[in-house]
This record gives C-alpha cells, structure tokens and sequence, in this order.
C-alpha cells in the first residue's frame, strides 16, 4: 500500500484532532529516508496556532525484519519513563481507519541529526563516551520494574544466549535463497560452546549503534530511536551489536567510528556496573555477525521475491551479507589476520 504525503496529511489531521479534542491542521508531511522495519514520516501539526512536530511510523507491507510496533512503542514509554533521552511517545493506533495502516506518534526531537558521516571529529571522543554510557545505563535497569511482561517474551539468564541464536538461525534458513556456509559454521560453533548464564537480564535495545541516535551541533546525545528489535536477555548482546566491526568498517580501530573499543567498553562497564567477561563476550561477538546476516538475508529474500523493491533491501542483501561474512571470517579461520581486532586482544 503507498502512502503518500496528502493522504497521510489528511488522515493524520483527522486523527490528532480526535485525539487533542481540539481543531489539527498536519501542514507538511515528508518521508524520512533510509530505515526498513517501519515507514518513517517527519510532519507538522499545527494545533491552535502553533506548530508541533510528530514523527509517524507506519508498518510497512513488507519489512526487513519481523518486529511488533507495540512492543517497539511500549519500550519506548519505558525508556522514557525511566529518564533516558528517548522521543516522547504520545500515541499507539491499532485501527487502519485513519492511515490505511496502524501506526504510532512520538514528538520530533528538534535541532538534532542521526548521520555517523556527520560528526565532527572534535565531538567523536565525548559523543561516543556518551553512546556507551547511555547503553550502560539501558543494562542497569530492573527488567521487572519497567512493566513490559505483557509485550516481552520472558526468558532467563540461562536460557536467553541460545534461543537468541536459534531464533537468528531460523531466520537465515528459512529465508536464505543460496547457501551460506559461513553462517552455518558459525551456528555450529556457538551451539557446541554456548556461553555462561548473563550476569543480570536487561533491557537489551536490539540495534545500539552510532546510527540510531541524535546529537546535538555540541555533541550530547538527545534521543536514542528505532527500539524495533528490544527484548530481554544478556547486556553483552547489546554491547557486542554496538561494537561489531559493520559499524565502523572504514576505521576497524574505532568503536562506531567514535572511539577505541577498550574505551568505550570501560564506559560500559562502569555505567552498568557490571563486568565484561572476554570469553563470554567473544561469543556474543560471533552472535552479532549471525544476527546481521539473518537480517540482510531476510532483506534479500523480499528483494527476490518482489515483495519489496526498496533500494536499501538490495543493498543491504547484498554488501551487507558480504561484509558480516568476512568478519566472521575474520573471527573464526585460525589463518585470519584479525584485522579486526577488539577490546580484548
């Protein structure tokens, strides 16, 4: 289904004012590119004269990954709730009445941008001491008290590793359309040497990286977005995800191209309060490269099937895959050069 600018202006002044209670004029609406779990429109309600920004996430026909919007949106209001820079959650509408499709409304963060390729080198070292503070902080948190029981699978610190792995497992071969040795190597080995039990469950975000944040011209962080993928389980998840080599491939030396992974590990560790074990960590390592294959071979398999013709799909389906081969690769061939090497080596 296409959504275009008028209809979605249209809808969405419906919807507010019913909402608001009072008369809502949505006067621009534009498509925020790039992203391919939701679709993504940056708008301006004007609500008794005066203008408000709304950023409106529509499902999409077809996704990269498979994600709930309401879990996406319910995580969101706990962040938020809980003190982190998170956009502020306003609505969650199920019904198709009023945009074709259910949707969710946060208000826009203002003054900010999200691009990697934009920040200024003399900002990287405190931008990226933040980032890991920020994820840190994300782990401290008491799973139990942040409400999400009713939109979150429950798991355990001795079981979460592995159904993590099998649920990226499944993905890779249901949807692969040629084979993938590499990843299924890999598999192999985790399964045979599975991690130790998580230090604590946490809120784990799913996709921490430099890309799914704003900043400010200064150099703070002012909101962490794209909450799609948030689960319960292991904080090295996390940490392993925003650390893994994709993130930064034109500078491997700096952790998310901000700052050196020893760095922003001890970051971690000392807003977590929690301890990074090498061994444990390098599988969570080996993780996050199965889990990014998964989900650009799932991106491939809409590209192929003509359920999607979205650029970013075939891109990511296929340099995407590529590239998370060669870092496992990389990892795992004992004649690899490492030449990604992390914190701990």
């Amino acid at each position: 289904m296409t959504t275009t600018a008028n209809t979605l202006r249209e809808g969405l002044s419906r919807y507010l004012s019913a909402q608001w209670y009072v008369d809502t004029s949505v006067e621009a609406a534009s498509r925020i590119p790039g992203g391919a779990s939701r679709e993504t429109w940056k708008c301006v309600a004007v609500v008794g004269g005066e203008s408000r920004g709304v950023i409106v996430r529509l499902d999409p026909d077809t996704s990269l990954i498979d994600t709930d919007r309401a879990t996406e949106y319910r995580t969101m209001e706990a962040a938020h709730r809980a003190g982190l820079p998170v956009p502020t959650p306003l609505f969650l509408e199920h019904d198709t009445q009023w945009l074709g499709r259910p949707f969710s409304v946060s208000a826009e963060v203002t003054g900010c941008q999200a691009s990697p390729d934009g920040i200024p080198e003399a900002h990287r070292e405190k931008l990226g001491r933040r980032k890991w503070e920020l994820l840190g902080e994300i782990a401290r948190l008491d799973p139990d008290q942040l409400n999400l029981g009713g939109v979150m699978a429950s798991t355990s610190a001795a079981t979460c590793a592995l159904e993590q792995l099998e649920y990226w497992a499944k993905v890779i071969v249901d949807d692969e359309i040629h084979p993938n040795p590499v990843a299924h190597a890999a598999i192999r080995r985790l399964r045979r040497n599975p991690p130790p039990p998580a230090q604590k469950l946490s809120l784990v975000h799913g996709d921490y990286r430099t890309g799914n944040f704003l900043y400010t011209p200064e150099g703070e962080v002012a909101a962490i977005f794209d909450w799609e993928m948030a689960h319960l389980g292991d904080p090295l998840e996390d940490l392993a995800w925003s650390l893994d080599p994709l993130w930064h491939w034109q500078e491997p030396e700096l952790a998310g191209r901000l700052l050196p992974h020893a760095e922003a590990v001890r970051s971690w560790q000392i807003a977590s309060g929690l301890s990074v074990d090498p061994e444990a960590f390098a599988w969570w390592r080996v993780f996050a490269s199965i889990k990014g294959i998964g989900i650009w071979i799932s991106s491939s398999e809409d590209f192929h099937k003509g359920s999607s013709k979205l650029p970013i799909l075939a891109l990511a389906g296929w340099l995407m895959t590529d590239r998370q081969q060669q870092i496992l690769v990389d990892y795992l061939s004992p004649h690899s050069p490492h030449r990604f090497k992390g914190a701990f080596e």
